[in-house]
Protein backbone atom coordinates (compact mmCIF):
# COMPACT_ATOMS: atom_id res chain seq x y z
CA UNK A 1 0.00 0.00 0.00
CA UNK A 2 2.77 2.50 -0.40
CA UNK A 3 2.05 3.81 -3.21
CA UNK A 4 -1.56 4.19 -2.47
CA UNK A 5 -0.34 5.63 0.93
CA UNK A 6 1.81 8.61 -0.81
CA UNK A 7 -1.01 9.58 -2.90
CA UNK A 8 -3.49 9.52 -0.04
CA UNK A 9 -0.99 12.18 1.35
CA UNK A 10 0.16 13.89 -1.49
CA UNK A 11 -3.46 15.54 -1.86
CA UNK A 12 -4.40 15.72 1.92
CA UNK A 13 -1.46 17.92 2.12
CA UNK A 14 -2.26 19.54 -1.28
CA UNK A 15 -6.00 20.69 0.05
CA UNK A 16 -4.42 21.98 3.41
CA UNK A 17 -2.10 23.94 1.53
CA UNK A 18 -5.59 25.27 -0.53
CA UNK A 19 -6.81 26.16 2.98
CA UNK A 20 -9.57 23.01 2.59
CA UNK A 21 -10.81 21.03 5.75
CA UNK A 22 -9.86 17.62 5.48
CA UNK A 23 -9.88 14.43 7.32
CA UNK A 24 -7.53 11.70 7.49
CA UNK A 25 -9.37 8.14 7.56
CA UNK A 26 -7.53 4.85 8.98
CA UNK A 27 -8.71 1.78 9.03
CA UNK A 28 -7.68 0.29 12.73
CA UNK A 29 -9.07 -2.94 13.27
CA UNK A 30 -11.41 -5.38 11.41
CA UNK A 31 -12.99 -8.52 12.94
CA UNK A 32 -14.37 -11.26 10.08
CA UNK A 33 -14.09 -10.46 6.40
CA UNK A 34 -13.51 -6.62 5.52
CA UNK A 35 -12.61 -5.30 2.26
CA UNK A 36 -9.62 -3.53 3.58
CA UNK A 37 -6.78 -4.50 5.59
CA UNK A 38 -5.61 -2.45 8.89
CA UNK A 39 -4.14 0.47 7.98
CA UNK A 40 -5.77 1.46 5.30
CA UNK A 41 -6.05 5.22 4.39
CA UNK A 42 -8.49 7.39 2.61
CA UNK A 43 -8.43 11.43 2.05
CA UNK A 44 -11.40 13.27 2.44
CA UNK A 45 -12.05 16.84 1.40
CA UNK A 46 -14.78 19.37 2.56
CA UNK A 47 -16.98 18.76 -1.18
CA UNK A 48 -16.87 15.22 -0.53
CA UNK A 49 -13.97 14.02 -2.58
CA UNK A 50 -11.86 10.97 -1.40
CA UNK A 51 -8.45 9.75 -2.11
CA UNK A 52 -7.80 6.35 -1.41
CA UNK A 53 -10.50 3.47 0.44
CA UNK A 54 -11.55 1.93 3.47
CA UNK A 55 -13.98 -0.36 2.03
CA UNK A 56 -16.19 -1.50 -0.92
CA UNK A 57 -17.47 2.24 -1.24
CA UNK A 58 -20.47 2.09 0.95
CA UNK A 59 -18.86 3.01 3.95
CA UNK A 60 -17.28 5.97 2.58
CA UNK A 61 -20.44 7.39 0.92
CA UNK A 62 -21.83 7.54 5.02
CA UNK A 63 -18.49 8.94 6.32
CA UNK A 64 -18.74 11.40 3.22
CA UNK A 65 -22.50 12.62 4.31
CA UNK A 66 -21.50 13.20 8.21
CA UNK A 67 -18.38 14.53 7.52
CA UNK A 68 -19.23 17.63 8.46
CA UNK A 69 -19.71 16.30 12.12
CA UNK A 70 -16.62 15.27 12.47
CA UNK A 71 -14.87 18.17 14.01
CA UNK A 72 -12.33 18.93 17.47
CA UNK A 73 -8.96 17.94 17.69
CA UNK A 74 -9.88 14.61 19.69
CA UNK A 75 -9.70 11.43 17.07
CA UNK A 76 -12.98 10.10 16.43
CA UNK A 77 -13.34 5.79 16.30
CA UNK A 78 -16.18 4.75 14.42
CA UNK A 79 -17.18 1.12 14.04
CA UNK A 80 -19.68 -0.07 11.24
CA UNK A 81 -21.09 -3.61 10.80
CA UNK A 82 -21.46 -4.46 14.17
CA UNK A 83 -24.83 -6.06 13.46
CA UNK A 84 -26.37 -8.16 10.60
CA UNK A 85 -28.36 -4.64 9.03
CA UNK A 86 -25.31 -2.66 9.29
CA UNK A 87 -23.47 -5.38 7.68
CA UNK A 88 -26.00 -5.85 4.68
CA UNK A 89 -25.88 -1.89 4.59
CA UNK A 90 -22.44 -1.03 4.53
CA UNK A 91 -21.58 -4.01 1.90
CA UNK A 92 -19.38 -6.08 4.37
CA UNK A 93 -19.64 -9.41 3.91
CA UNK A 94 -21.60 -11.45 6.62
CA UNK A 95 -19.71 -11.10 10.32
CA UNK A 96 -17.64 -8.66 8.72
CA UNK A 97 -17.20 -5.83 10.91
CA UNK A 98 -14.72 -2.26 10.78
CA UNK A 99 -13.49 0.26 12.94
CA UNK A 100 -11.95 3.40 11.23
CA UNK A 101 -10.40 6.50 12.97
CA UNK A 102 -11.31 9.86 11.71
CA UNK A 103 -8.53 12.74 12.02
CA UNK A 104 -9.34 16.20 11.42
CA UNK A 105 -7.12 18.46 12.93
CA UNK A 106 -3.77 17.56 10.95
CA UNK A 107 -1.22 19.85 10.01
CA UNK A 108 0.71 20.29 6.63
CA UNK A 109 3.98 19.58 9.00
CA UNK A 110 2.36 16.61 10.73
CA UNK A 111 1.73 15.27 6.93
CA UNK A 112 4.98 16.35 5.52
CA UNK A 113 6.93 13.75 7.86
CA UNK A 114 5.02 10.90 7.31
CA UNK A 115 5.10 11.72 3.70
CA UNK A 116 8.61 11.66 3.68
CA UNK A 117 9.08 8.33 5.66
CA UNK A 118 7.06 6.38 3.48
CA UNK A 119 8.53 7.67 0.69
CA UNK A 120 12.07 6.98 1.97
CA UNK A 121 11.26 3.23 2.26
CA UNK A 122 10.95 2.75 5.92
CA UNK A 123 9.26 0.66 8.00
CA UNK A 124 7.82 2.62 11.09
CA UNK A 125 5.11 3.38 13.13
CA UNK A 126 2.51 6.34 13.48
CA UNK A 127 1.39 5.91 16.72
CA UNK A 128 -2.07 8.57 17.33
CA UNK A 129 -2.67 9.52 21.20
CA UNK A 130 -6.65 9.19 21.19
CA UNK A 131 -6.97 11.98 23.15
CA UNK A 132 -5.45 14.68 22.13
CA UNK A 133 -4.79 13.56 18.23
CA UNK A 134 -1.01 13.97 18.80
CA UNK A 135 1.58 11.97 16.71
CA UNK A 136 4.75 9.89 16.91
CA UNK A 137 6.79 7.85 15.47
CA UNK A 138 8.95 4.72 15.80
CA UNK A 139 11.23 2.47 13.81
CA UNK A 140 8.97 -1.32 13.12
CA UNK A 141 10.07 -4.53 11.73
CA UNK A 142 8.15 -6.04 8.79
CA UNK A 143 6.26 -8.28 11.23
CA UNK A 144 4.93 -5.61 13.57
CA UNK A 145 0.96 -5.37 13.21
CA UNK A 146 -1.47 -2.28 13.20
CA UNK A 147 -3.38 -2.25 16.59
CA UNK A 148 -5.46 -0.43 18.79
CA UNK A 149 -5.40 -0.10 22.42
CA UNK A 150 -7.91 2.04 24.19
CA UNK A 151 -5.22 4.64 24.80
CA UNK A 152 -3.79 5.08 21.55
CA UNK A 153 -3.69 3.48 17.57
CA UNK A 154 -0.54 2.29 16.27
CA UNK A 155 -0.36 2.47 12.39
CA UNK A 156 2.45 0.47 10.51
CA UNK A 157 3.98 2.07 7.35
CA UNK A 158 6.28 1.41 4.89
CA UNK A 159 6.75 -1.94 2.89
CA UNK A 160 6.82 -5.05 4.25
CA UNK A 161 8.03 -7.26 1.95
CA UNK A 162 11.58 -7.08 -0.24
CA UNK A 163 11.92 -8.27 -4.17
CA UNK A 164 15.44 -8.59 -5.20
CA UNK A 165 14.72 -8.91 -9.18
CA UNK A 166 17.86 -10.53 -11.02
CA UNK A 167 18.26 -8.82 -14.01
CA UNK A 168 17.06 -5.37 -15.51
CA UNK A 169 14.56 -6.81 -18.68
CA UNK A 170 11.61 -5.20 -19.90
CA UNK A 171 9.65 -7.89 -17.25
CA UNK A 172 11.64 -6.72 -14.73
CA UNK A 173 10.44 -3.14 -15.35
CA UNK A 174 6.69 -3.31 -15.40
CA UNK A 175 7.19 -5.96 -12.34
CA UNK A 176 9.10 -3.70 -10.39
CA UNK A 177 6.39 -0.72 -11.32
CA UNK A 178 3.30 -2.92 -9.67
CA UNK A 179 5.37 -4.36 -7.39
CA UNK A 180 5.89 -1.26 -5.23
CA UNK A 181 2.08 -0.28 -5.45
CA UNK A 182 1.80 -4.13 -3.46
CA UNK A 183 3.42 -3.07 -0.43
CA UNK A 184 7.11 -4.50 -1.80
CA UNK A 185 10.39 -2.55 -1.48
CA UNK A 186 12.12 -3.51 -5.43
CA UNK A 187 15.53 -4.14 -5.67
CA UNK A 188 17.06 -5.01 -8.72
CA UNK A 189 20.74 -6.43 -9.81
CA UNK A 190 22.06 -6.84 -13.11
CA UNK A 191 25.76 -6.52 -13.96
CA UNK A 192 25.19 -5.54 -17.55
CA UNK A 193 26.37 -2.03 -17.91
CA UNK A 194 23.84 -1.67 -21.11
CA UNK A 195 21.14 -2.48 -19.01
CA UNK A 196 21.53 -0.28 -15.83
CA UNK A 197 21.91 2.49 -17.67
CA UNK A 198 18.58 1.66 -19.67
CA UNK A 199 16.62 1.16 -16.38
CA UNK A 200 14.18 3.67 -15.81
CA UNK A 201 11.84 2.75 -12.47
CA UNK A 202 12.76 5.35 -9.79
CA UNK A 203 11.04 3.72 -7.40
CA UNK A 204 13.56 1.08 -7.05
CA UNK A 205 16.55 0.61 -5.38
CA UNK A 206 19.75 -0.80 -8.19
CA UNK A 207 22.21 -3.10 -6.21
CA UNK A 208 25.65 -3.23 -7.50
CA UNK A 209 27.58 -6.73 -8.03
CA UNK A 210 27.68 -9.99 -9.34
CA UNK A 211 24.12 -11.59 -8.58
CA UNK A 212 25.13 -14.29 -6.32
CA UNK A 213 27.12 -11.49 -4.11
CA UNK A 214 23.75 -9.76 -4.45
CA UNK A 215 21.82 -12.56 -2.96
CA UNK A 216 24.29 -12.72 -0.08
CA UNK A 217 24.30 -9.27 0.96
CA UNK A 218 20.75 -9.02 0.20
CA UNK A 219 20.09 -11.12 3.64
CA UNK A 220 16.65 -12.68 2.20
CA UNK A 221 14.28 -13.28 5.05
CA UNK A 222 10.78 -15.16 5.26
CA UNK A 223 9.16 -11.37 3.73
CA UNK A 224 11.70 -11.77 0.84
CA UNK A 225 10.78 -12.67 -2.89
CA UNK A 226 13.49 -13.22 -5.28
CA UNK A 227 12.64 -13.70 -9.05
CA UNK A 228 15.26 -13.63 -11.98
CA UNK A 229 14.39 -12.56 -15.00
CA UNK A 230 17.56 -11.80 -17.26
CA UNK A 231 16.91 -14.37 -19.39
CA UNK A 232 20.94 -15.39 -19.08
CA UNK A 233 21.16 -18.71 -17.39
CA UNK A 234 24.68 -17.62 -16.09
CA UNK A 235 22.90 -14.67 -14.18
CA UNK A 236 20.33 -16.64 -13.21
CA UNK A 237 21.62 -19.73 -11.87
CA UNK A 238 24.35 -17.63 -10.20
CA UNK A 239 21.37 -15.77 -7.84
CA UNK A 240 19.00 -18.95 -7.79
CA UNK A 241 22.33 -20.99 -6.50
CA UNK A 242 22.40 -18.67 -3.31
CA UNK A 243 18.72 -18.18 -3.12
CA UNK A 244 17.70 -21.49 -2.83
CA UNK A 245 20.15 -22.20 0.42
CA UNK A 246 18.16 -19.33 2.39
CA UNK A 247 14.42 -19.02 4.09
CA UNK A 248 13.81 -16.18 1.24
CA UNK A 249 9.34 -16.65 1.04
CA UNK A 250 9.46 -17.39 -2.64
CA UNK A 251 12.23 -17.69 -5.04
CA UNK A 252 11.38 -18.12 -8.56
CA UNK A 253 12.32 -17.90 -12.26
CA UNK A 254 10.88 -16.91 -15.44
CA UNK A 255 11.12 -19.27 -18.12
CA UNK A 256 9.14 -22.02 -20.44
CA UNK A 257 9.24 -25.85 -18.48
CA UNK A 258 11.90 -26.93 -20.82
CA UNK A 259 14.08 -24.50 -19.74
CA UNK A 260 13.32 -24.60 -16.41
CA UNK A 261 13.67 -28.37 -16.56
CA UNK A 262 17.09 -27.93 -17.73
CA UNK A 263 17.63 -25.03 -15.22
CA UNK A 264 16.83 -27.60 -12.32
CA UNK A 265 18.90 -30.29 -13.94
CA UNK A 266 21.95 -27.62 -13.90
CA UNK A 267 21.22 -26.70 -10.16
CA UNK A 268 21.46 -30.32 -9.23
CA UNK A 269 24.74 -29.92 -10.46
CA UNK A 270 25.57 -27.64 -7.59
CA UNK A 271 25.34 -30.25 -4.62
CA UNK A 272 29.16 -29.58 -4.14
CA UNK A 273 28.60 -25.90 -3.35
CA UNK A 274 25.91 -26.95 -0.64
CA UNK A 275 22.77 -27.28 -2.91
CA UNK A 276 20.16 -29.64 -1.71
CA UNK A 277 17.95 -31.94 -4.12
CA UNK A 278 14.70 -30.68 -1.63
CA UNK A 279 16.04 -26.58 -2.36
CA UNK A 280 16.32 -26.94 -6.00
CA UNK A 281 12.71 -28.49 -5.90
CA UNK A 282 11.11 -25.49 -3.94
CA UNK A 283 12.06 -23.23 -6.98
CA UNK A 284 8.81 -21.27 -8.50
CA UNK A 285 9.35 -22.43 -12.14
CA UNK A 286 8.03 -21.53 -14.41
CA UNK A 287 6.78 -18.37 -12.33
CA UNK A 288 3.65 -16.87 -11.97
CA UNK A 289 0.16 -18.13 -13.20
CA UNK A 290 -0.34 -19.63 -16.45
CA UNK A 291 -2.92 -16.97 -18.10
CA UNK A 292 -1.33 -17.28 -21.66
CA UNK A 293 0.82 -14.08 -20.97
CA UNK A 294 2.96 -13.31 -23.71
CA UNK A 295 4.52 -9.58 -23.34
CA UNK A 296 6.07 -8.29 -20.63
CA UNK A 297 3.53 -6.41 -18.71
CA UNK A 298 1.35 -9.56 -19.19
CA UNK A 299 3.80 -12.21 -17.73
CA UNK A 300 4.52 -9.16 -14.75
CA UNK A 301 1.07 -9.95 -14.17
CA UNK A 302 0.90 -12.88 -14.00
CA UNK A 303 4.11 -12.90 -11.42
CA UNK A 304 2.53 -10.95 -9.22
CA UNK A 305 -0.85 -12.64 -9.09
CA UNK A 306 0.81 -15.34 -7.97
CA UNK A 307 3.18 -13.98 -5.19
CA UNK A 308 -0.17 -12.12 -3.89
CA UNK A 309 -2.20 -15.42 -3.64
CA UNK A 310 0.95 -17.12 -1.89
CA UNK A 311 1.72 -14.38 0.63
CA UNK A 312 -2.32 -14.51 0.83
CA UNK A 313 -1.60 -18.26 2.05
CA UNK A 314 -3.81 -19.17 -1.17
CA UNK A 315 -3.27 -22.47 -3.14
CA UNK A 316 -3.38 -22.64 -6.29
CA UNK A 317 -3.69 -25.49 -8.80
CA UNK A 318 -1.20 -24.55 -12.06
CA UNK A 319 -2.87 -25.01 -14.79
CA UNK A 320 -0.71 -25.82 -17.91
CA UNK A 321 -1.57 -25.35 -21.70
CA UNK A 322 0.85 -27.09 -23.50
CA UNK A 323 0.38 -26.53 -26.50
CA UNK A 324 0.70 -22.57 -25.89
CA UNK A 325 3.75 -20.38 -26.89
CA UNK A 326 5.61 -19.76 -23.79
CA UNK A 327 8.33 -17.66 -22.47
CA UNK A 328 11.89 -19.33 -23.19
Amino acid sequence: MQSLDLEVLTHARQWLAEGRTMWLVTVTQTFGASPRPPGSLMAMRDDGIIVGSVSGGCIEDDLILRRHTFAGTKPILQCYGVTADEARRFGLPCGGELEVLIESALTIGALDKLFAKIKAGEVFARIVDLESGAWQHREAAPTDTTARTTQTFTCIHGPRWRMLIIGASEIARYLAEVAATLDFQVFVCDPRDEYRSAWRVSSSIFVDGMPDDCVIAFKPDPRTVIVTVSHDPKLDDMALMEALKTNAFYVGAVGSLKTNDERRKRLREFEVFGLTTAQVAALHGPVGLSIGSRTPPEIAIAILAELVAARNQIALERVVNLSRPSVA
